[in-house]
């Protein structure tokens, strides 16, 4: 269950403890967050390890232990950096537990990683996302303790600190005869079910004697017969640290299950152990004990989540509740009216602006803006003094400000509830019998406790957080589903001495302090670059003097022989970046936010206000910063802001030849506009001549077959209101080339296939003027609607168009054989740009043919003529 951590074949003492087997782990990018105000450390979770970190916390403010486990020195336990040597003798887990002490006590960061020590267990990645029992794993990480620190100085540290014995006696009744059985103890596990509290449940164990009688007897040994006898336990010897497990989880025979008991179980901050011991000739203060960890489980008895409430003996944490502090700054604002301006507390804002907003979880910055929209000041003009950076502040309240897991977000936490006033049911608990004139408190008005006299304040320490916490608090933990499941109490004799009073350096070695040293001085330094490197941006600078405004953007002057970009590095709480600018420039200055479009720069609201910081404006790292007089840009007014963005238009039209039906079948230019163009204003300058416009469905892929035609009614809209946005495209169909298009359907009809243009001339005409028309078609389109579009486009009568033929027109001018109507362009084997010319005539249907001839024997003299005949036709015929 725990891994290596149940051997005992010495594996702790290691040859080669960082060879095979050992993972390697990816260093995060950025350092770890400080300590919080609470000056004190955090464990970090890996997956399932709350009920290891309740119990290492436990055991660090235990200061006896924490201060033996010091005074072991290398000489005995060797060195991590031996480790990899051979032969020798590596003692790993007193020197990582060492380690992460000294960690938890000096390095400077919110939480410490417990992945070498468990390492150093022997635990694999799965044992790490297990949640085990913290009672078991106290007494197994005492015996791997114990274990690896024989042969060394602290061989009886665990003894001389948790050690404690019970005697079980048995009374003869006849001749008085005492048998007894001793029983080593390192903890005592006490009942909760059916138990008002713990000095009930120690009353039932050590005062109440148990009787042999009637048929049940006891066989004395010094009277060697059956007789009656009493039997009793009492505590022979007390350790200096008592630790408590509380029998929370039972089994239900009836229902074949586990459950918890979750009814209200009272424990005292302070107790006397005297009526339970067998020795009580002294005084009182050898029996008293003080509680000072209760580690307590939430949840139910198959998982869970634990952490532990601690009194910090050696007070090396700060203690300050949020609502005492509120109250303090109130007192001295009203002790000082004059300076309540300069104490006025930013807390009362900030709250007020989480509890209005309705998604409760808004970004830091966004925080910020409203802070600075409701007082007309920033942050860091009036709070970053007093209170420091703003982040930090708001991590500082732990109690009251909640981030999300990224750290992005923050929101207002909920209060968390009491609960110890019913069990599980709601019902008021049952008061357990009177014995022998004690009285026990019951479940129904739970024990008050008697608060200790010490300074000394208690900690919630849950994972990462460090939270102040009332030691009332601990009343909470009596019952409920959330409740006390380990109780440590230490002897109230045990005095510290006055040099470890708030010093986390006392007793801990020189080597360690040199190690912690080293450790915060980098620490210090990552954060120095972490913090430069999220704290500052980089501006790109643009002089209006160095562009030109030309078809919709800016562009860079060709005339400029400098850089019209300048990269400047500042921080993000700058205020005065105008101040900056005024060496390299002269006369009014305006700085307006660009951005690079598709067509050229643009630019966008004026940057303005003595109080606006980078940071509270919104400018991210690489933003463009645009540097003119507000007006004009080389003699050019310019437009600004959303509603004026240049768009690139891709604009199609049909080509005119394409060479064998296939290739490219579109002609492609580009033209900008703004995006407050009507489309109206955009078809006249397109298509001064008429035509419809379609836009490309498909989005920016000029190639896809689906498009859709804009109708009349949307010639009054803009371009962005229609949903054209850069690098759309748009077809435009001359008047010629409308009939593929349905516009009451808004489809285009012929776009599954190549489209071109064929030319028709007219050679009806005796006159002799020459007429030529361009047919869109594909090589798919029939010739009877070729010869009928030219007919039309030629404006002649359409009773032509039964004695009319098309036939294809050679490079010489020759009028080659009519087509047969009912082709196709493509069975015509006809390319797409040929010249066809409007003949009179009938043309040959698919079971005739077309033939030349001559009447005579001389080719050259006398006349070509032609014939349609019947391919079935004899010669003679």
């Amino acid at each position: 269950m725990f891994g290596d951590l149940f051997e005992e074949d010495f594996s702790f003492i290691s040859n080669n403890y960082c060879g095979k087997g050992k993972k390697s782990r990816p260093r995060d990018s950025e350092p770890p967050p400080p300590r919080d105000f609470t000056n004190l450390s955090g464990i970090k979770n890996q997956g399932g390890t709350c009920y290891l970190n309740s119990l290492l916390q436990t055991l660090l403010f235990t200061p006896e232990f924490r201060e033996a486990l010091f005074s072991l020195g290398p000489e005995e336990l060797g060195t991590l950096d031996d480790s990899s040597k051979p032969d020798a003798k590596v003692r790993i887990i007193p020197l990582q537990l060492q380690r992460l002490f000294a960690q938890l006590l000096l390095l400077d960061q919110q939480a410490a990683s417990t992945t070498d020590l468990t390492e150093s267990f022997g635990w694999n990645s799965h044992e790490e996302m297990r949640q085990h029992d913290v009672q078991e794993l106290n007494r197994i990480l005492f015996s791997a303790l114990e274990t690896s620190l024989v042969g060394t100085s602290g061989h009886d540290l665990i003894n001389r600190l948790y050690h404690g014995i019970i005697v079980n006696q048995i009374v003869c009744k006849e001749c008085k005869n005492i048998s007894e059985k001793q029983e080593d103890f390192l903890d005592l596990t006490v009942a909760v079910k059916g138990v008002a509290g713990l000095e009930e449940a120690l009353w039932n164990m050590y005062v109440e004697e148990e009787y042999f009688e009637n048929e049940n007897l006891y066989r004395c040994g010094a009277c060697d017969k059956l007789v009656e006898a009493s039997k009793s336990a009492k505590l022979r010897k007390l350790p200096p640290f008592l630790t408590i497990s509380l029998l929370r989880f039972n089994f239900d025979f009836e229902k074949c299950e586990r459950y918890k008991e979750t009814s209200c179980y009272t424990f005292p901050i302070q107790i006397n152990l005297r009526p339970f011991c067998e020795q009580t000739e002294t005084d009182d203060s050898e029996y008293m004990y003080e509680l000072f960890s209760v580690i307590i489980h939430k949840g139910g008895c198959y998982g869970g989540h634990y952490h532990v409430y601690i009194r910090d003996v050696d007070e090396l944490g700060n203690w300050q509740l949020q609502e005492e502090e509120d109250r303090l700054i109130e007192d001295k604002a009203s002790r000082d009216p004059e300076n309540a301006k300069v104490a006025e507390n930013p807390l009362a804002e900030l709250k007020g602006i989480l509890s209005e907003e309705e998604s409760k979880q808004i970004p830091v910055d966004q925080l910020g803006q409203k802070l600075l929209e409701k007082k007309g000041v920033s942050w860091n003009r009036k709070y970053r003094k007093q209170y420091g950076a703003f982040r930090k502040y708001l991590q500082n309240h732990p109690q009251i400000f909640e981030f999300s897991p990224e750290e992005n977000k923050v929101s207002l936490k909920e209060k968390r509830k009491l609960l110890f006033k019913s069990d599980s049911q709601g019902q008021d608990l049952q008061s357990p019998p009177q014995k022998n004139d004690v009285q026990w408190n019951s479940g129904k008005n739970p024990a008050r406790l008697k608060y200790s006299s010490a300074g000394c304040h208690w900690f919630d320490l849950n994972d990462s957080k460090v939270q102040p916490i009332k030691e009332k608090d601990i009343e909470k933990q009596f019952q409920g589903k959330e409740s006390a499941y380990m109780l440590f109490y230490r002897k109230s004799q045990l005095k510290r001495p006055p040099e470890a009073r708030g010093n986390p350096r006392y007793q801990i070695p020189e080597h360690l302090l040199n190690e912690m040293n080293a450790a915060n001085t980098e620490l210090q330094k990552k954060r120095a670059e972490c913090d430069s490197a999220n704290n500052s941006i980089d501006l790109h600078l643009h002089l209006g003097s160095r562009y030109k405004f030309h078809n919709g953007a800016l562009h860079p002057s060709l005339i400029c022989s400098q850089s019209t970009e300048e990269i400047m590095k500042l921080m993000k709480f700058c205020v005065d970046l105008k101040a900056l600018m005024l060496e390299s420039w002269e006369g009014d200055m305006i700085l307006s936010i660009a951005k690079p479009l598709p067509a050229g720069l643009h630019l966008y609201q004026i940057l303005d206000g003595d109080e606006l910081t980078l940071d509270s404006i919104g400018l991210a790292d690489g933003a463009d910063v645009f540097v003119w007089n507000g007006k004009e840009v080389g003699g050019t007014k310019v437009m600004t802001g959303p509603t004026h963005e240049p768009l690139v238009i891709n604009v199609l039209r049909l080509a005119e030849y394409n060479e064998g039906g296939k290739g490219q079948h579109f002609t492609e230019s580009q033209h900008v506009f703004s995006c407050s163009t009507k489309l109206g204003d955009l078809r006249k300058a397109l298509a001064p001549s008429g035509g419809i416009i379609l836009k490309n469905g498909s989005g920016a892929d000029k190639d896809a077959k689906i498009w859709e035609v804009f109708l009349e009614e949307d010639m009054k809209e803009t371009v962005k209101s229609i949903g054209l946005m850069d690098g759309c495209s748009v077809l435009i169909l001359d008047s010629h080339d409308q009939s593929f298009v349905n516009v009451s359907s808004g489809n285009l009809t012929a776009f599954t296939y190549d489209i071109s243009w064929l030319q028709v001339k007219n050679f009806c005409r005796m006159d002799g003027e020459e007429e030529r028309v361009k047919i869109t078609a594909t090589i798919e389109t029939v010739m009877s609607d070729i010869k009928m579009q030219a007919i039309r486009e030629l404006q002649l009568e359409e009773e032509l168009a039964s004695d009319s033929c098309l036939r294809p027109v050679s490079g010489n001018g020759k009028l080659l054989s009519p087509v047969p109507e009912d082709y196709t362009v493509k069975e015509a084997e006809l390319k797409m740009g040929s010249l066809l010319g409007l003949c009179h005539g009938k043309a040959p249907t698919s079971t005739q043919l077309f033939l030349y001839f001559i009447v005579g024997s001389d080719q050259n003299t006398s006349p070509e003529m032609e014939i349609v005949v019947e391919e079935t036709a004899s010669v003679k015929e």
